[in-house]
């Protein structure tokens, strides 16, 4: 970006329905400038995040749903949880948006190479790890990594997403999925149960692996502790935090975290690194 503070104009491509309730949409977005496309795919890293805004009604940050390889757009999974996110999904194709970004740090996958990838993840936080299977799923890049346990949760079947591309990656041979719900229903054939517990089912192995956690706090909360129980060690463990972020570039100091401010030297941050700050999350 060349003015950190001034929005890309983007315009909606399309809009995906996700979940049966309609509260989480997808929104691909297109770039309205040709120098915009280019600057931002040559600065992405999947774990990154933007601020979307509407003029008039504010904005917000949402990680980045997509991987560059896709297309010439930029998804996000966007949950509809009040004003802002109410105008958002009321939105229509064709529909003018701004994004800042991409902002904060990413997944350091230049560091995983040659390591199996597991991928933990609970309701609409699962996007950022979307776009990082996706991105690791090219073929130009899959040969640089190992096998890839994706381990997922929702509160019921209607509100798991991307639902076409999971289905799929059941039948890779390169992949291992769990999917779970949280509590029983007719025709659900996979897990059941919270995440953690399913972790704790799966167990899968710490040997030559890497274990990304995203979700909502009390599921990050309790399987990190379940990762190390497993022998994962806290450098080989990752999650992305969300904490009160609104300029997104480390000038408000509201989501500062001891002398850390997650929407700039995070999202993403190891366990070894939390381990080092105030437990204040």
């Amino acid at each position: 970006m060349k003015n950190i503070y001034k929005p890309i104009p983007m315009r909606i491509e399309r809009i995906i329905r996700e979940t049966d309730d309609g509260s989480l949409r997808s929104f691909e977005l297109t770039f309205n400038n040709p120098a915009d496309e280019k600057a931002f795919f040559k600065a992405y890293n999947p774990g990154q995040f933007c601020q979307l805004s509407i003029f008039g009604k504010g904005e917000a940050p949402f990680g980045i749903a997509s991987a560059a390889w896709e297309g010439n757009f930029v998804r996000f999974t966007v949950q509809n949880v009040g004003s802002f996110t109410d105008t958002i999904h009321r939105a229509k194709v064709g529909d003018e948006i701004g994004i800042r970004g991409p902002l904060g740090n990413g997944f350091p996958i230049w560091d995983w190479n040659g390591k199996d990838l597991v991928v933990i993840g609970g309701g609409c936080a699962f996007s950022t790890l979307y776009a990082l299977t996706k991105h690791i799923m090219h073929p130009k890049q899959r040969k640089d990594y190992g096998r890839i346990v994706v381990i997922y949760g929702a509160r019921s079947s209607g509100l798991c997403l991307y639902k076409p591309d999971i289905k799929s990656w059941y039948e890779r041979p390169d992949m291992e999925i769990h999917q779970a719900i949280d509590v029983p229903e007719e025709g659900w054939d996979f897990h059941t149960g919270y995440v953690p517990d399913v972790v704790k089912v799966v167990a899968p192995s710490p040997k030559n692996s890497v274990a990304v956690v995203c979700g909502p706090p009390i599921m990050t909360k309790f399987t990190l502790p379940i990762l190390v129980d497993l022998g994962f060690t806290p450098e080989s463990i990752y999650t992305s935090l969300e904490k009160r972020m609104k300029c997104g570039v480390g000038k408000c100091g509201r989501c500062n975290l001891g002398t850390q401010y997650i929407c700039k030297d995070g999202p993403v941050f190891s366990l070894a690194e939390l381990n080092e700050l105030p437990l204040d999350l």
